[in-house]
Formats: C-alpha cells, sequence, structure tokens
C-alpha cells in the first residue's frame, strides 16, 4: 500500500478548525474536520470508514458547502488503491 504525500491546505485547516470549535456544527462536520486536520503537516491518509463518510456527505443534499469541503479534502487523501 503506497502511502499519500497530499496534505489538507492552510485554508481547508483553518476552516476545519472553526468547525471544530463551532458548538453548532454537527458530528459528521466535526469527525470529517479533525481528519482534515490530522492530516495537515503529516503523511496520513484517510482511512476506509471515512472515506465511506466523506463520500456520503458528497452525496447528499442535507450537508452544508462547509461539510461538503471537508469530506472533498478528506477523500482527496485517500487510499488510491482502496
Amino acid at each position: 500500500m503506497s502511502g499519500n504525500k497530499k496534505k489538507t491546505s492552510a485554508d481547508v485547516a483553518s476552516k476545519a478548525s472553526d468547525i471544530l470549535r463551532d458548538p453548532n456544527a454537527s458530528a459528521t462536520a466535526k469527525s470529517l474536520a479533525a481528519s482534515a486536520m490530522s492530516q495537515r503537516n503529516k503523511s496520513h491518509q484517510t482511512g476506509a470508514e471515512m472515506e465511506d463518510k466523506a463520500s456520503k456527505v458528497l452525496k447528499s443534499d442535507k450537508y452544508s458547502d462547509a461539510t461538503k469541503e471537508m469530506a472533498a479534502s478528506v477523500l482527496s487523501q485517500s487510499n488510491k488503491e482502496r
């Protein structure tokens, strides 16, 4: 399994930080934001469970643009071999 060399951008990390501090943010938004933050400065890659969650968020109309942005970032850092 090859590693992913992509990292979360400073802009997305800032938005993720805002979501994590927002008491009104959904649990889904916070988990995606946390995943994006964990990939900011390290060579972590998205796990299968988080890939599935992010995919479902992007396919749904019920999530905000901010949550979808976190989902897109998380998916962009997924394992391409999965």
